[in-house]
C-alpha cells in the first residue's frame, strides 16, 4: 500500500508553482504592446505623428468641426460640418448664435429676430449681439448720451420680425462676406487650426470620441498646443488644443458625405444694406 505524502509536503511544492505562475502572468503582462491592434503610429517619432495627422486631414473631403476658437476679435464657439464645395453649421459669440450655409460662392446667414433686432438698432452697423455704443458694458447702452437711441424702433423690429429663421444671401462685395466665409472653409480651418509650436514631444494615450489616440504636444508642457491623433483606422487628428487657452475643438466625421443645397427662394430674404460684422 502506497503512503500519501504528508499535507507540508503538498504545501511546499504548491507555493512555489504558484509563485512562478504568478510572476510568469506579471512579466507577460508588463510586456505587452501597447501598440497591438493600432495602426502603428504610436511606435513613431513625435514629428512622423505630427506628420502623418498634416497628411490624413490634407487628403481628406469632409470633417465636422466643433469647439471653441478664441481669437482677437472673440470666442466662437463653431460647429461646422465642411468639405471643398462649402459648409453648413452655426456659430455662437458671447452674445448672438448665427447658422452659415455655403454652396459653391454662394454663402447665407441664418439667424433669430433678436440677431436682427441687434444690427437694426445700430443702424446695420453693430456687430451681432452689440449694442450700438461702442463699450463691452452690458450696461453702456443705458448711459449713452448721444442722439442714437439703442432700442430698437417699430419698423426695426418689424424688419428683425421678418428675418427671423429665414436666410440672407450675403453678398461677395460685403465687407462680412470674407470674415464669414472664412467660418466655411474646410482647408483654411484646418491648416490654420492644426498648428503645433515649439519642439514637439509624444505624450500621453488617451480617447477621443471612443477612439483610441496617442498625444503630440508642442513645448515641453504643451504650451505650444496638443494634437491627439488616433491609434485606430487613418491616423486623422480628432482634437487639438490651441497653445495659451486658445481653444479646443473636436475633429470628427472625416470623409463622412453630407448634402449641400441651397434654400428654397420663399426662405431666403435681403437684407438690404451692409450686413454686420461678428465679433464676441
Amino acid at each position: 500500500m502506497t503512503a500519501l505524502p504528508p499535507v507540508r509536503r503538498i504545501r511546499r511544492v504548491a507555493l512555489p508553482v504558484a509563485l512562478c505562475v504568478g510572476l510568469a502572468a506579471a512579466l507577460s503582462a508588463c510586456a505587452e504592446d501597447p501598440d497591438e491592434g493600432t495602426n502603428g503610429v504610436g511606435r513613431l517619432p513625435a514629428n512622423e505623428i505630427e506628420k502623418k495627422a498634416r497628411a490624413a486631414a490634407d487628403g481628406a473631403v469632409s470633417v465636422r468641426l466643433a469647439g471653441n476658437l478664441v481669437t482677437k476679435s472673440g470666442t466662437y464657439r463653431l460647429n461646422m460640418r465642411l468639405k471643398a464645395q462649402g459648409a453648413t453649421g452655426s456659430v455662437t459669440t458671447r452674445k448672438s448664435t448665427f447658422e452659415l450655409l455655403r454652396v459653391g460662392d454662394a454663402l447665407f446667414l441664418k439667424a433669430g429676430a433678436a440677431f436682427w433686432r441687434h444690427a437694426e438698432g445700430a443702424g446695420g452697423s453693430a456687430k451681432p449681439g452689440e449694442s450700438p455704443d461702442s463699450s463691452d458694458s452690458p450696461d453702456s447702452s443705458d448711459s449713452s448720451g448721444s442722439s442714437g437711441s439703442s432700442g430698437s424702433s417699430g419698423s426695426d423690429i418689424d424688419v428683425a420680425d421678418k428675418l427671423d429663421g429665414k436666410y440672407v444671401k450675403v453678398p461677395q462685395d460685403d465687407p462680412s462676406y470674407k470674415q464669414l466665409r472664412g467660418f466655411t472653409e474646410m482647408n483654411v480651418l484646418l491648416k490654420g487650426l492644426l498648428q503645433l509650436h515649439g519642439e514637439v514631444r509624444k505624450g500621453d494615450r488617451d480617447k477621443v470620441g471612443g477612439v483610441r489616440t496617442i498625444e503630440v504636444a508642442g513645448g515641453q508642457h504643451g504650451e505650444g498646443g496638443t494634437l491627439d491623433v488616433a491609434l485606430e483606422g487613418t491616423p486623422f487628428p480628432l482634437q487639438f488644443a490651441r497653445g495659451g487657452g486658445g481653444g479646443v475643438v473636436v475633429l470628427s466625421d472625416w470623409n463622412k458625405d453630407f448634402p449641400l443645397v441651397e434654400p428654397e427662394k420663399e426662405d431666403i430674404l435681403d437684407y438690404g444694406r451692409q450686413l454686420p460684422r461678428t465679433s464676441d
